[in-house]
């Protein structure tokens, strides 16, 4: 039982630092070169682009939550709303022709476009969320029922 607790924790951890790194690491960068250039300089696709380490962290989260049977509807759901809204957002920038240049980016289509990309981004928040709760969980042994 010590073992699979350990590799939950550890599990949970590590899904958590992959869920909040996209959205952290931009933020944390454009401060930086705030300080450097003088600039404010934020890369907001970057979550997009490093969905790689959001899917890691959500599956690890995932697991973790099902072997404690907590969160598991909080980060499952948050998690297929966030590639829905990445998958919806990127079809639509093809088809309104956004992603090819052949739409200039402005009105309606890139309205559409960023509202689909901001429920990403609050997607993966929710999982990362779930996933400072699930620690918060695993953490306070009272809080899984273990405490006698």
């Amino acid at each position: 039982m010590k073992n699979k607790t350990t590799l939950t924790k550890t599990l949970a951890v590590i899904g958590t630092v992959l869920i909040w790194l996209p959205i952290v690491a931009p933020i944390v960068m454009a401060f930086i070169a705030l300080a450097v250039r003088h600039q404010f300089l934020l890369d907001f696709l970057m979550p997009a682009e490093l969905f790689l380490l959001v899917a890691a962290g959500g599956i690890l989260l995932l697991v973790a939550a099902f072997w404690v049977h907590k969160r598991q509807k909080l980060i499952g759901w948050s998690m297929a709303a966030a590639v829905a809204l990445l998958v919806g957002s990127q079809g639509l920038a093809e088809v309104t022709g956004l992603a090819s240049g052949a739409t200039p980016a402005e009105g309606l289509p890139l309205v559409a476009v960023m509202t689909l990309f901001a429920g990403y981004i609050a997607s993966v928040i929710a999982v990362g969320v779930g996933g400072i709760l699930l620690l918060r969980d695993l953490f306070n042994p009272a809080r899984l029922g273990l405490a006698s």
